[in-house]
């Protein structure tokens, strides 16, 4: 192999080499301004949220879901004390959640962050 036909493999290598890292950076700065959209994730959480509070509500699974962990626990002990009676709140939180509009649920839930109804 002459050393002309080795720089001429070099060159594409080098060339290829700088495609691929400028498609990666392409990829990688597009899934950063994709990561915080809205409708990804508060409609995810919200569904999930909503279905979680309707079914396992009294387990105060969907407060976990949304990062309330103290409002988790007080459902917890509600359900514990009230013999499940307490249960009848998630229900509600759970219907209220998934009548909500996406962007409604997302500013009240999780950007505003209120915990309760």
């Amino acid at each position: 192999m002459s050393e002309e036909h080795k720089e001429n493999i070099g060159d594409e290598f080098k060339e290829s080499a700088k495609e691929f890292a400028d498609g990666a950076k392409e990829a990688a700065n597009e899934f950063r301004e994709r990561w915080n959209e809205t409708t990804h994730s508060g409609e995810n959480k919200k569904v999930l949220a909503g279905i979680l509070a309707i079914l396992l509500g009294s387990f105060g699974i969907h407060k976990f879901i949304l990062g309330y962990n103290k409002e988790g626990i007080i459902q917890i002990i509600i359900s514990i004390i009230s013999c499940g009676i307490g249960g009848i709140i998630p229900i509600v939180e759970g219907i209220i959640y998934l009548t909500k509009s996406d962007e409604e649920f997302y500013q009240t839930y999780q950007v505003n962050k209120r915990p309760w109804f």
